[in-house]
């Protein structure tokens, strides 16, 4: 195929991932209670790769424990016992590298796992990788307020597998819009997504984006088409990767500026092989104080 065709034929394939997504369902871990709206004014957000549950410590775990992406572990478990026990003091949850129930994980979700351990009301996965009973890697969402909307969109790339969750929560028509995701270790990919991503988000004014995005902060607001938002991190220059001696900063909560941060953080609690990130927020009254 000349080379040209082949172009235009990749062009016109990410043109359609752009078009394509679906309204998720958000699924309640009680059922019958009444849907809890967003009726604060702060929110405790944390973003966390769970690594399927993998506790890795050292470099030499990726060899030795490698096995545990494919087959199932005892101590899986006990490791998201202790990610568990890090959520109640948080309002909205970002997970990445989860599983969705297959042989590795002993068929159990695990954001569902983790909604349960920790109270949270509601709570979403995304199957971003498909691999039947072997795997299937999602991203997760936990919130103990109900979205007013879903979006489950497959990002756009040239090796399908990435995803990004959409929830908007409060005020309908000025929402707090809230996207998690776990971007491309590749630049190129990268910008693809996030120029996407920037298309999804740009007529909303009050914006979280939070997740791995695999670089730099300063990367992502200085040369990615994230640099003509008005999106800051709350989290510049502070190190997620690897837990054990953080040397790069992959993990990231960006926000528009009308959302005041009070507080900020990465959490040294090395788990698995991501340091989890943390923000409060304080919310603009228009999002909270609507007629229903």
């Amino acid at each position: 195929m000349p080379i040209r065709t082949l172009t235009g034929a990749i062009r016109r394939r990410l043109h359609r991932q752009r078009c394509q997504y679906r309204s998720g369902h958000i699924h309640q871990s009680t059922q019958g209670e009444t849907p809890c709206q967003l009726n604060k004014s702060t929110l405790n957000l944390l973003s966390f790769n769970i690594q399927v549950g993998i506790n890795t410590q050292q470099y030499r775990h990726y060899l030795t424990r490698s096995w545990q992406h494919i087959l199932p572990h005892a101590n899986r478990l006990t490791t998201l016992d202790r990610i568990a026990s890090v959520l109640p003091d948080f309002d909205l949850v970002a997970l990445q590298e989860a599983d969705g129930g297959s042989i590795r994980s002993s068929f159990i979700n695990q954001t569902e796992y983790l909604a349960l351990k920790g109270h949270f009301p509601y709570w979403y996965h995304q199957i971003n990788r498909n691999l039947g009973k072997l795997a299937q890697h999602s991203n997760g969402l936990l919130s103990r307020f109900e979205p007013v909307s879903l979006e489950d969109h497959k990002l756009p790339g040239l090796i399908p597998g990435r995803g990004a969750i959409v929830a908007r929560f409060g005020n309908p028509e000025e929402p707090l819009t809230v996207v998690m995701m776990h971007l491309a270790l590749s630049k190129r990919a990268r910008d693809i997504q996030l120029s996407y991503i920037r298309d999804v988000v740009q007529h909303n004014q009050h914006v979280v984006l939070m997740g791995d995005m695999n670089t730099h902060a300063d990367q992502l607001l200085n040369d990615s088409p994230l640099k003509d938002t008005s999106l800051h991190a709350a989290h510049w220059g502070q190190n997620t990767f690897p837990s054990w001696q953080p040397k790069r900063s992959l993990d990231h909560i960006l926000i528009s500026p009308s959302l005041i941060v009070n507080r900020f953080g990465v959490m040294n609690i090395p788990i698995t092989d991501h340091l989890p990130v943390s923000v409060e927020i304080q919310i603009p009254d228009p999002v909270i104080n609507y007629r229903k």
